[in-house]
């Protein structure tokens, strides 16, 4: 072997080891919420808003902004289940509190284009959900009067499963 093949066949090995080390970088493990679960969050919610005597509706979406679970009082508005999931699919979407986009998305503001986009729910009451640092899903409350009393109750919806997220 000459003096230049070694450094050669090293260097052919480590090319070829490289993709292995990569591989584990190619799956990302996520983590959701059960329907049981988002279940609990939207009847902990409902209830909350019924304690004050508002009548809601309450959507849980999952990480990817999917419905998992809606709950609609009997005398809530008609706009209440599409509004909450709206809201609560654009928390997960931006990663952020509603409320906090709305004054974000102001008229004048820079972000402002964001209300334009379809699908885009920008009125207080809709928050993420996580665990253990990781968005599992989001919630969205659509019927109290104002997105302040949307979002307490989308609150009491996160704290009633609060002790099962870090699963």
């Amino acid at each position: 072997m000459t003096r230049y093949m070694l450094p050669a066949i090293a260097l052919i090995a480590g090319l070829s080891l490289a993709p292995l080390a990569r591989a584990d970088d190619a799956l990302v493990t996520t983590k959701s919420l059960s329907p049981e679960l988002a279940l609990d969050a939207a009847k902990a919610a409902l209830g909350e808003c019924r304690k004050q005597g508002f009548q809601i509706a309450v959507a849980v979406v999952d990480r990817s902004g999917l419905p998992q679970a809606m709950l609609r009082d009997r005398f809530a508005g008609a706009h209440t289940p599409s509004t909450a999931t709206g809201k609560a699919w654009t928390a997960v979407s931006f990663k952020t509190a509603t409320g906090e986009l709305a004054n974000m998305t102001k008229p004048g503001m820079p972000q402002s284009g964001l209300r334009d986009l379809p699908g885009v729910v920008v009125l207080g009451g809709g928050l993420i959900i996580e665990a253990a640092g990781s968005l599992v899903a989001g919630i969205g409350v659509s019927g109290a009067p104002g997105g302040e009393a949307d979002e307490a109750c989308a609150k009491a919806g996160i704290d009633a499963i609060k002790d099962k997220l870090d699963f």
